[in-house]
């Protein structure tokens, strides 16, 4: 496993599908690690922008990524929760987190495409509702980290019991 020192800037990516259990991860980071949590469904859900609405998207994790560099220079603890589906989207993160001086993790979730469509369904979020077809056509689009990919980064932090 890579270690990588820094000033106390770190880079926390959450990495899934969703249903995986990221937003649920990452607060429960955030709170304990005290860390700045960036979402674009939260950013998106609060200005009223279809979460759906892909060119929207990619504005707001683009805002959020320069914002999160600025305070990665200022040593602080950013989480990125935005699924990191490809592999290039998570070394570009990763390479341009560690210019700036950052320790980068990589906190991968998964589950079986049953308990992500059970859990998207109970917590009801979406409009339009997402199908279990766009669930399984996602999991064939998704590349998850591979061992060698996650010996790039740096070692998770555990939360407290």
């Amino acid at each position: 496993m890579n270690i990588h020192r820094s000033s106390g800037a770190r880079l926390i990516l959450v990495c899934g599908l969703p249903g995986a259990g990221k937003t649920t991860h990452a607060t429960a980071l955030e709170r304990e690690l005290h860390a700045v949590r960036f979402s674009a469904d939260d950013w998106m859900n609060a200005l009223g922008i279809d979460i759906y609405d892909e060119p929207q998207r990619q504005k707001i994790e683009d805002l959020q990524w320069r914002l999160a560099r600025k305070l990665l220079h200022l040593g602080l603890t950013i989480i990125v929760e935005w699924g990191a589906w490809a592999r290039s989207e998570r070394d570009s993160l990763r390479l341009q987190a560690r210019a700036a001086g950052a320790a980068v993790e990589l906190h991968f979730l998964t589950a079986l495409v049953d308990i992500l469509f059970e859990r998207i369904q109970r917590r009801g979020m979406e409009n339009p509702p997402i199908e279990r077809e766009a669930i399984e056509r996602w999991a064939q689009i998704f590349e998850p980290p591979t061992p060698e990919e996650m010996a790039l980064f740096d070692a998770a932090c555990t939360l407290e019991p």
